[in-house]
């Protein structure tokens, strides 16, 4: 997207399956994403929005769950997600602290497009999630405005960048420059076709882990980069997953649970102080906010489905973390602070990233 080079054109297939026409969750129709990226000097962050479809999603919810693998993470909204079962705003993703500062922009959104909330019916559950990027970023500074969430929530499309845009403008990755990175996968099934997709914000893992496609290259760079820093795991991951195919909230949050498979495929161990938490939805079923006349009629796919599904979540994540690493730029932060991409480091060794 947006012509840049993604980890497949360095002749790296993830898995099995069968990419969308984007490799991205926006390969989930009505899903859209936007970022709007805060660069210079010590501020280095942003936002990020995603869409989970192009109606009024707070009188129109969608049927979704979170996963938290590791709770080291500051995330808002998922108690009532878990309690309910339902998506009712746009999800935003920014730093650690400025998790309120997003909260309250998205509030102001829907109190704008529905003025009964807190009115005539209840009030609204934002759903936020974060990642830590302090040391390319003085996230002291709180850069992020509500104003710029505004800007990301407006002028979301189906084509985003990826790397070190948006929420992910800061952010580290197996102590190389990460940020933000999607794919998706196709499923075959008897009754129709179906996306899964997937978009992560990557903070975590440690450089000695990194695997691309079986090829341990983190062990090979390891010797040529860690002289002047030590190499450590104090990040997070946000895994946002969407898809069309028709789940039960029940049946969704297990989908959820396997995106660790893609995870740990890259070489994360999900240590301490890495905060790993899966938000998902599917826009397969429509609940509505008033309660109908009749009972609510929800489709879902067999269980023995689960398994094409299970191993489509896995795929996309572990694809779309690569994709955050293979197309993020250098950046000079905070003091001075810089990792290097991938890409570079490709270039000074002369490294395929293909395993021999």
């Amino acid at each position: 997207m947006h012509n840049q080079k993604r980890i497949r054109d360095y002749g790296v297939e993830i898995g099995s399956m069968k990419p969308g026409a984007l490799n991205a969750i926006t390969d989930v129709t009505g899903v859209t994403v936007s970022h709007v990226t805060l660069s210079d000097g010590n501020m280095q962050t942003g936002v990020t929005a995603i869409l989970p479809h192009q109606g009024d999603v707070f009188h129109n919810k969608l049927i979704a769950s979170s996963h938290v693998i590791n709770g080291f993470g500051k995330t808002m909204g998922t108690i009532q997600l878990a309690e309910l079962g339902t998506l009712e705003t746009p999800i935003v993703l920014t730093n650690t602290l400025n998790v309120g500062t997003a909260a309250n922009a998205v509030i102001d959104y829907m109190l704008e497009k529905n003025p009964d909330i807190g009115n005539t019916t209840g009030t609204v559950n934002p759903i936020i999630g974060e990642c830590n990027d302090m040391f390319l970023n003085d996230v002291r500074g709180r850069f992020v405005k509500e104003q710029h969430v505004r800007q990301a929530l407006d002028q979301t499309s189906v084509e985003f960048e990826e790397g070190a845009v948006g929420a992910g403008r800061g952010m580290l990755c197996y102590s190389l420059k990460g940020g933000i990175g999607s794919a998706s996968r196709i499923l075959e099934l008897g009754h129709g076709a179906y996306t899964i997709g997937v978009l992560v914000l990557s903070n975590f893992g440690m450089l000695s882990d990194l695997t691309i496609g079986s090829n341990p290259i983190g062990k090979k760079l390891k010797k040529q980069i860690l002289q002047s820093y030590q190499e450590e795991d104090k990040g997070s991951v946000m895994v946002i997953v969407a898809t069309d195919l028709p789940l039960s909230e029940r049946q969704l949050n297990r989908m959820l649970k396997r995106a660790v498979t893609g995870l740990s495929r890259t070489g994360s161990i999900i240590t301490h102080g890495s905060g790993e938490i899966v938000i998902g939805f599917t826009t397969a079923n429509k609940i509505p906010h008033a309660k109908p006349p009749q009972c609510l009629e929800i489709k879902t796919i067999h269980e023995v489905d689960m398994d094409e599904a299970f191993r489509a979540v896995g795929e996309a994540a572990e694809e779309a973390v690569l994709n955050s690493l293979i197309t993020a730029e250098a950046v000079v932060g905070r003091d001075g602070n810089e990792r290097p991409t991938l890409k570079e480091l490709m270039e000074k060794f002369e490294l395929s990233l293909r395993n021999p």
